[in-house]
């Protein structure tokens, strides 16, 4: 089945434009949805919504939207203005300047689009792709959606040309703001922890690898019911509380959990490990918190 196209856009940057087609690079999340019910009959709920200074129901006819500029004050906008700010957007992804790809951090992330060629856009779109992956570089750029400006850059997936939507530097919150401290780690506390990476290093992440296990059991619990049968709730595993244990007997307990069960697939839930007794007689300790 062919991929919906979601807008027509062009790629100009210098003299040169090239037509592409805007397509959603994800698909919805596969959870099912549930609808709010009348417990007594079983009967679907209807939303409303009650006007807070005269307590009644408001009819669709009547809403708008406001903006709140000062404390119970609100400017407001019918759907028409709306309508008109959302046509502000540019069907033109502006590129400024190329960068190595490497240098994007994925906190900036937000969504994800591909563009395919538009008409008469094959020649000139393959070559960009090539040219961005075989530099490792991305294209950064400008794209006005929806009343909305956007940094996005454009970056080669094989043949595919990605647009990534990123946020603003001010979107982003600055890690030194939550004041985590560096501590003082032993060189063996160090060692061990590298062999703990090392001993679970792939060549590459391969997303198949993983799966939604929830939406999996609910699905499951769905099909029981539809079936007239029932299904056995389980109960939450209780929160652990602080342990103290110690950090380097707790590495190489992991890396001797890991060994023998290297068989397993990633994303596989593992029966937890206790600490060894060893661990607990130790004298050097430090607070984990286990979840």
């Amino acid at each position: 089945m062919a991929v919906r196209s979601l807008a027509s856009l062009t790629i100009s940057f210098g003299l040169v434009s090239i037509p592409v087609q805007l397509h959603s690079a994800t698909r919805s999340a596969a959870t099912p949805h549930f609808h709010l019910l009348h417990k007594k009959d079983g009967s679907r709920l209807r939303e409303q919504y009650v006007c807070a200074k005269e307590d009644k129901v408001v009819g669709r006819d009547e809403i708008v939207k406001g903006y709140e500029f000062s404390k119970g004050r609100y400017v407001m906008f019918t759907d028409k203005e709306i309508k008109a700010l959302e046509e502000l957007g540019t069907h033109s992804i502006e590129l400024e300047e190329f960068a190595p790809l490497d240098s994007v951090d994925p906190l900036y992330f937000d969504r994800t689009y591909y563009l395919t060629p538009g008409k008469g856009g094959a020649k000139p779109y393959a070559l960009l792709a090539r040219a961005l992956r075989d530099s490792k570089r991305c294209a950064v750029g400008r794209w006005a959606s929806r009343g909305r400006d956007h940094v996005v850059i454009l970056r080669a997936v094989g043949a595919t040309l990605a647009l990534q939507q990123l946020h603003f530097a001010s979107e982003v919150r600055e890690a030194s703001e939550l004041g985590v401290a560096e501590s003082a780690i032993r060189e063996p506390e160090l060692q061990l922890a590298r062999q703990l990476i090392d001993q679970r290093t792939v060549e590459r992440f391969d997303p198949s690898a993983y799966s939604d296990q929830v939406s999996a059991r609910i699905q499951e619990a769905i099909k029981k019911k539809v079936e007239g049968e029932e299904f056995s709730v389980r109960e939450p595993r209780p929160a652990r509380g602080e342990n103290v244990i110690d950090l380097v007997a707790a590495l190489r307990a992991s890396l001797d959990h890991n060994r023998r069960n290297s068989g397993s697939r990633p994303g596989e839930r593992r029966p937890a490990r206790r600490a060894s007794r060893s661990a607990k007689r130790s004298g050097t300790h430090v607070r984990a918190a286990h979840h």
